[in-house]
């Protein structure tokens, strides 16, 4: 029974979870990490399911194993803008924060694995190297929200989706490389990526056709998106 729970010490649960290799939990000893499985909790959550909202008071993080999460502000005048997405195996919320300061919300179906705020935060301060890799996560994103920035910025609208749609390739089609296929379902709908990318929806999808008809992408059933090669696409966002 006890070698069904671990292997080699480390929970059979945590064996082939990408969070394990690549999010937060790498950062983490066999002896760690089943200390931490007694208190997580494997949750799924459909596409539109709000994982968490703003000024609400912090309850616990997750480890993202699968899907799309949406992060975004709302305005006094009850607007929204989105601020960025997340993805497996990122680690969604905030360590040493009283309460959110942004809405989460699934924006395809979502498998997490759910952890309290107490218990992170302990192993946080036991574990250099868990507070090292957090803190690697959080400048990756602020890197990834200073380039967002020059895309909002200073790109064409054309350089915009395509900067995007190279985005999401090498987020939810990992094995893709410079120079080689993609294929992934595209997360938002559309008038979330004229919101994200400060557009109209016409012009988005005014500039999918114009990827469409320069062979740089196919478009399947109207979301799912094959691009032969990644650099044609690459070379469409102004880098």
């Amino acid at each position: 029974m006890q070698q069904d729970l671990y292997k080699c010490g480390v929970p059979a649960s945590c064996i082939s979870c990408d969070a394990r290799r690549r999010g937060m939990c790498g950062a983490l000893e066999p002896r760690q990490l089943a200390e931490l499985s007694k208190y997580s909790v494997r949750k799924n959550a459909r596409s539109g399911k709000e994982l968490y909202s703003e000024a609400e008071k912090t309850g616990g993080f997750s480890n993202i194993l699968s899907g799309v999460v949406k992060l975004s502000r709302t305005l006094s005048d009850g607007r929204q803008q989105i601020v960025g997405l997340q993805f497996a195996p990122d680690f969604l919320g905030r360590p040493f924060k009283a309460e959110n300061v942004i809405t989460a919300e699934a924006v395809t179906d979502v498998a997490l694995c759910s952890l309290p705020q107490a218990a992170v935060e302990r192993m946080i301060a036991e574990s250099p190297s868990l507070e090292h890799r957090l803190y690697q996560q959080t400048l990756r994103e602020l890197d990834e929200a200073r380039e967002w920035m020059v895309t909002l910025g200073r790109r064409t609208a054309a350089e915009k989706v395509a900067s995007f749609l190279v985005t999401i390739a090498r987020h939810l089609d990992p094995g893709s490389q410079e120079g080689k296929s993609a294929a992934f379902d595209l997360p938002l709908t559309r008038a979330d990526i004229a919101d994200y990318l400060g557009l109209t929806i016409e012009t988005v999808s005014r500039q999918l056709t114009k990827l469409r008809s320069d062979e740089i992408i196919q478009i399947v059933n109207n979301h799912h998106i094959i691009v032969p090669s990644l650099s044609r696409l690459a070379a469409r966002t102004g880098n």
